[in-house]
């Protein structure tokens, strides 16, 4: 392996074999293993940092395709290596002194790079890993252990360099116009992107595509059947649109034609000869700077909102060199560095601590726009947090015996519809999953509705308030449709920021066009407007709709776990009305489960209270088998599909969380995958999903956007019954006589797959078990683990109890949430505390307990 010494910003190489490479990594000098610095006593340690040099799919096809190009963009990946890595010994720092509470500058740093052809499915994918050894040296010449917060935070910048290189190196830009090639707004190459969906990674296995491909052919042929050489084409079009596992051998050279051949195969337009391109003519004089310092600030609170709205100077810096990177001009460096810092010293932030010296890591910015919006939503839920009058208990006692006479409320469920049924105008319920809060809902419904009011039920997705709807007998809508009704329009504007209007009545509607007559609902005083799922209210909605609660008069209820899915945006609008609320109910009483024993445990996965009782947890957890140990990422998807076909051979429900959009869609693909082999899946007819997925009747699927003529939903679950000529039959995953059609066009927009889902996807959702996947938040964590009514259980990469333990205590720690910008400034100066300081700057000390206890409300 190639080691690079960066020393006071000069860069020198040397080879390392195998033994030297172990050492390095160990914390030795590879050359004469003395030890630098300390031992790491942990087990779990850093040993190294890995980033990763990565770059459009298509800009690996074209250096697949021209030698030229191949040179070209090693060449990119060079200069990118070394600015990383000078960055990186500029930038971060190791600690010194007592608590580690001195900065200490670098001297020196060492990377080793690993160069890699191809992914692990042996897609054409040219990157580069950078291993940054966690021993460094510092100025004062001892060696020691990263700060690693900081370099985790700067990755933020490095990931940006990245595109900023990509879409802006003079070199690059011009060796691929040469080629007749041009970067399009996604930066991919334009003329490859096509290719770049088929040559990636699908982890539906070999035979769902044989089966895509078998079922177009024989559109384009109608009664006719595909002849050997026909099915030897398609045999290799499906091997290099989904490779799942890497060989444990392959030739360098076979891999290289077969990939080549292929892409040919399926673009013969690539052998032709292409004209030179024209070079982007975008100068530097003519950016808008100040437009550009706007976005900048957009992206970094876009990418704040697991830091309740605070951001850095490092995110900003990261912002404003994503921002260049889209306007299309293409310079030197040097040029660029300069633009950055001219964006960056225009952009316009809230700063929440005084101290001027902060470390750039520290997240003590904010947009002007969220502490606006912090500062007034909380005036707004003041104005009507007063006392008022519950509904007498036994009232509501005998009118839950009415609904039900064979079900009994729990106190605290008895509490909390009178509480809705009463006078005040903010009520907020908090309960875990299971604990009854439909049941209360519905108890509250009818007690409104028996003094003459209403019960509008509301929430962040129109699936949750129309299951809430319905099993409640209230009028029911998304939140978002609400908004609209009473006039709230939201578009982004120059910058990117979506901005919130209201029209008033007679004005013109942006949207339509049409005249604004105001809303078709009539809410009045008196009436209860409850937020279900109330934890994934943002605060940007929770104004426009207390604007609503203004100007009809009546009372509002938030009913859901801040602990559960928290919003896409910024959160906190239910840990602001809970704190202000006189009328706020704790249900802690768990219905759904039928083991007692497991009813206890997840309450306290739940809110776990520090790392001493997360362990305690997680030990539980272990014990009580509901860990499932693996040692891949593949066996670890094998265990999720597995578990799936295990539930469908007992009839039982299931459901698979994973922490992010594309695993589910991995676990989803490879099940898929053996219910074509099983024949659960007819493959005589496809239809195109999102990305190009392929999907055929009896296929799990999820609709991702509300549509009122298809009378679907966004994050529904369908089976697909048959697929037409130009429509789809769906049949709800919980009564296969309630079908919805949909045009194909529609399916090729907004379905996908759906044996497996995010949190998002299952919030809300009881199944008879559940499985979590690795890599998942505690909130995902808790979610997941309390869908199943009778099993419940998660899987780690773990080779051992204790990894497993660590792990699951990492994933039970939670941010804590900011709903005021007295919060977030505490919160801002805590981190300060936290971070080591030049030793020039005093360190900042501890706030006594009393100053402490004034700024938090």
């Amino acid at each position: 392996m190639t080691r690079y010494i960066v020393e006071n910003g000069a860069i020198r190489d040397d080879l390392l074999t195998r033994d030297q490479l172990k050492a390095w990594v160990d914390g030795l000098d590879p050359l004469t293993g003395e030890r630098r610095g300390r031992d790491l006593e942990s087990p779990v340690a850093d040993l190294v940092l890995d980033a990763t040099i990565n770059a459009p799919k298509s800009f690996s096809i074209a250096a697949m395709l021209d030698p030229d190009l191949a040179a070209a963009y090693e060449d990119l990946q060079d200069r990118l290596r070394d600015r990383i890595i000078k960055l990186w010994q500029t930038e971060l720092n190791a600690r010194r002194g007592k608590g580690g509470a001195i900065r200490e500058d670098l001297a020196r740093i060492e990377v080793v790079e690993l160069r890699h052809e191809r992914s692990r499915s042996l897609d054409p994918h040219k990157h580069r890993h950078l291993w940054l050894n966690v021993k460094v040296q510092g100025q004062d010449g001892k060696w020691s252990n990263i700060d690693t917060r900081v370099a985790l935070r700067f990755q933020n910048v490095i990931n940006a360099e990245g595109d900023l290189a990509s879409r802006t190196d003079p070199a690059w830009i011009t060796a691929l116009a040469a080629k007749g090639f041009t970067l399009n707004q996604d930066g991919e190459i334009t003329q490859l992107q096509h290719l770049v969906r088929p040559f990636s990674k699908r982890s539906a296995q070999i035979e769902a595509n044989k089966a895509t491909r078998i079922a177009w052919w024989r559109q384009q042929h109608p009664g006719q059947e595909p002849s050997h050489d026909v099915l030897s084409q398609i045999d290799h079009w499906a091997w290099a649109a989904d490779r799942p596992n890497k060989p444990g051998e392959l030739n360098e050279d076979d891999w290289a034609d077969l990939v080549r051949n292929e892409l040919h195969a399926a673009d013969p337009a690539l052998g032709m000869q292409r004209s030179p391109a024209p070079l982007p003519s975008v100068a530097v004089e003519d950016l808008d700077l100040e437009l550009l310092a706007a976005k900048a600030v957009v992206d970094a609170d876009a990418r704040s909102t697991g830091s309740g709205g605070r951001f850095s100077w490092m995110d900003v810096r990261a912002g404003a060199l994503r921002e260049i990177a889209e306007t299309g001009v293409v310079a030197t460096r040097g040029v660029l560095t300069t633009l950055a810092e001219e964006v960056v010293a225009r952009t316009h932030t809230v700063t929440l601590i005084s101290e001027p010296d902060a470390p750039k890591h520290v997240k003590h910015l904010m947009a002007v726009s969220t502490a606006t919006l912090k500062a007034t939503l909380a005036h707004k839920v003041d104005a009507i947090s007063n006392p008022g009058r519950m509904l007498d208990r036994e009232e509501v006692a005998m009118i839950a015996h009415a609904i039900e006479p064979g079900r009994a409320l729990d106190g605290a469920q008895l509490v909390g519809a009178a509480a809705i049924g009463g006078t005040s105008r903010n009520v907020a319920i908090s309960g875990p999953a299971g604990t009854g809060k439909t049941t209360m809902l519905k108890v509250a419904g009818a007690s409104l509705r028996r003094r003459g009011h209403k019960m509008i039920i509301v929430a962040p997705t129109k699936k949750a308030s129309a299951v809430a709807g319905r099993e409640t007998m209230s009028s029911s809508s998304s939140l978002h449709q609400l908004l609209h009704e009473f006039g709230w329009r939201w578009a982004p504007n120059n910058a990117g920021a979506t901005e919130w209007t209201r029209l008033e009545v007679g004005a013109t509607d942006p949207t339509t066009g049409g005249i604004y007559n105001g809303p078709r609902v009539r809410i009045g005083s008196g009436d209860r407007i409850v937020v279900d799922e109330a934890g994934m209210l943002d605060l940007e909605a929770a104004s426009a709709l207390m604007d609503v609660v203004a100007r009809t008069g009546a009372g509002i209820a938030l009913v859901g776990d801040q602990r559960q899915a928290l919003p896409v945006g910024h959160s906190g609008a239910m840990a602001l009305f809970w704190r202000r609320s006189i009328d706020r109910v704790e249900l802690t009483t768990t219905h759904r489960f039928t083991d007692p024993e497991w009813a206890d445990l997840t309450l306290r996965l739940r809110d776990p209270q520090g790392e001493t009782t997360s362990g305690e947890v997680a030990d539980d957890l272990i014990r009580t088998d509901h860990v499932v140990l693996t040692d891949s990422d593949v066996a670890a998807r094998d265990a999720m599909v597995e578990a799936w076909f295990e539930a469908a051979a007992h009839h039982e429900t299931i459901s698979l969380v994973t922490a992010t959009h594309a695993a589910a869609q991995d676990v989803s693909e490879a099940i898929q995958a053996r219910r074509i082999d099983s024949k659960a899946v007819r493959t005589d007819r496809v239809m195109v999903g999102q990305s190009g997925q392929a999907i055929f009747a009896g296929d799990v699927v999820q609709t991702r956007r509300n549509d009122s003529v298809a009378d679907v939903q966004n994050r529904q679950n369908w089976i697909v019954k048959t697929i037409g000529k130009d429509h789809v039959i769906l049949a709800a995953s919980a009564d296969s006589t309630d079908l919805r059609k949909i045009s194909l066009a529609y399916a090729e927009g907004h379905v996908h797959l759906s044996y497996a889902t995010t949190v998002f996807g299952v919030q809300g959702e009881t199944t008879d078990r559940s499985l979590v996947g690795p890599g998942v938040d505690a909130a995902g964590l808790y979610v997941g683990l309390t869908r199943g009514k009778d099993r419940n259980a998660v899987v780690l990469v773990a080779p051992t109890e204790e990894s497993a333990r660590s792990q699951l205590v990492d994933m039970m720690q939670r941010q804590p949430i900011e709903e005021t910008i007295d919060k977030s400034r505490a919160a801002a100066r805590s981190e300060l505390r936290r971070a080591a300081q030049s030793a020039t700057v005093p360190v900042v000390p501890e706030p006594s307990r009393q100053s402490a206890s004034i700024g938090l409300r």
